[in-house]
């Protein structure tokens, strides 16, 4: 089940060229359980046909005030009022400041003045028209009245120029979609994450590190910025996608993950450590590459930083959840390091365990709190077990304001 099933999307599709791309992001919409709702410009009737939106959507495309009604009620009032979230893709210069100065002289205008829905707006246009002042300055009061704005990309222009201005991915709509769709259980509140296995470095070419791909903490940041956080995502892993809507720090080593953590503490409210932290590394780095030699080689590891723990004695406002991968006495070991790092909650699984651990899309996990009791999941994917995690963190932050 899509994290948009239910929902209703009204879809705004002004006259610039990037208007064919709104095809592929309702079909993306759809697949993601999401029944879309699509208005037109005339101009943008110009450029994409209302039969190839009809088609996709699966429904009536509006395109003027003045034709048959196909939604109960004033149309533009009923459009209004089914949005769950409205969309403004593309959102040209001409329309954001139409509805950034309150001109309703179209459907779609008038339509998007009357909602009360969350307004996601999708800039694409040429770049000297997305720079000039009076755009920037429509979208700044856009932001400030409530819309959610989503940044261009840049790139080369159909104009045949390069620049800033583009449309951007349609994964990355999708994502500020479902966030904005969200219960928002998290809206406003700061969630940082650690992800991937550390790694420590022998010389330039060899390291010591473990077995962690990082999916989970990259399951837990998506599922965080979907509950409308902010979230950071310090990641020891370049194999993984980006998250759409999270700012990644990538890091390699354990002390390189301490000093990104570090940076972000203070001022986060949720902090996941899911990241596999080295324990140990090479006491010294070789500058060039060791080369073979008969005898035997030795390496003398020293103890790296425990960020978890140094992290446990500093919270002061803070919900700090751990992880634990164990492969044998699990909920006991959960239950002492849970105690020793001075954390709010730990989740715990056995990598041992077939559908859990390392380089799964699964996993078997216990939560484990602070009370000594536990909870323990059947197995799930790791995108649901993440969304897990992230409602038993909102709820510890409610608490702690009691």
């Amino acid at each position: 089940m899509g994290r948009l099933q239910g929902k209703k999307v009204v879809l705004g599709v002004s006259g610039g060229i990037a208007a064919y791309k709104a095809l592929f992001l309702v079909r993306e919409l759809r697949r993601h359980g999401a029944e879309v709702h699509v208005i037109m410009t005339e101009h943008a009737t110009k450029l994409v046909t209302p039969l190839s939106f009809r088609e996709l959507s699966g429904q009536p495309v509006t395109t003027t005030m003045w034709g048959e009604i196909t939604h109960w009620n004033v149309e533009h009032i009923a459009l209004a009022n089914l949005a769950d979230v409205f969309v403004l893709a593309p959102a040209t210069a001409n329309l954001i400041g139409k509805v950034a100065n309150g001109i309703a002289d179209d459907m779609l205008t008038t339509t998007v003045m009357a909602t009360t829905a969350p307004v996601v707006v999708v800039p694409a246009m040429n770049t000297r028209m997305y720079e000039n002042p009076f755009t920037q300055s429509n979208l700044q009061k856009l932001a400030s009245a409530g819309y959610t704005v989503i940044e261009p990309e840049s790139g080369d222009m159909a104009c045949g120029t390069n620049g800033k201005g583009r449309f951007p991915a349609v994964e990355t709509i999708v994502a500020t979609i479902e966030r904005v769709a969200s219960q928002g259980l998290l809206r406003g509140k700061k969630v940082v994450v650690s992800a991937g296995g550390t790694r420590e470095a022998i010389d330039p070419v060899r390291y010591l590190s473990n077995r962690s791909s990082g999916k989970m903490g990259y399951a837990v940041a998506a599922a965080a910025a979907w509950q409308g956080a902010e979230v950071v995502l310090v990641s020891a892993t370049t194999s993984l996608p980006e998250v759409p809507g999270v700012r990644t720090v990538h890091v390699n080593s354990a002390r390189e993950m301490k000093d990104a953590i570090d940076a972000e503490f203070d001022t986060a409210d949720i902090v996941v450590k899911a990241a596999a932290v080295a324990d140990y590394r090479p006491a010294k780095t070789a500058s060039q590459k060791i080369k073979k030699q008969d005898e035997d080689m030795q390496i003398k590891l020293v103890r790296n930083p425990d960020i978890l723990y140094e992290l446990g004695q500093r919270k002061k406002q803070q919900i700090l959840i751990g992880f634990a991968a164990e492969t044998q006495n699990v909920l006991e070991y959960a239950k002492g390091k849970l105690i020793k790092k001075n954390l709010d909650m730990l989740v715990a699984n056995n990598v041992a365990a077939p559908g859990a651990g390392f380089q799964t899309d699964t996993n078997i996990v216990t939560f484990v709190y602070r009370d000594g009791s536990h909870e323990s999941l059947d197995i799930m994917t790791k995108d649901r077990v993440a969304e897990e995690i992230i409602k038993r963190a909102a709820e510890l932050v409610s608490a702690c304001k009691k």
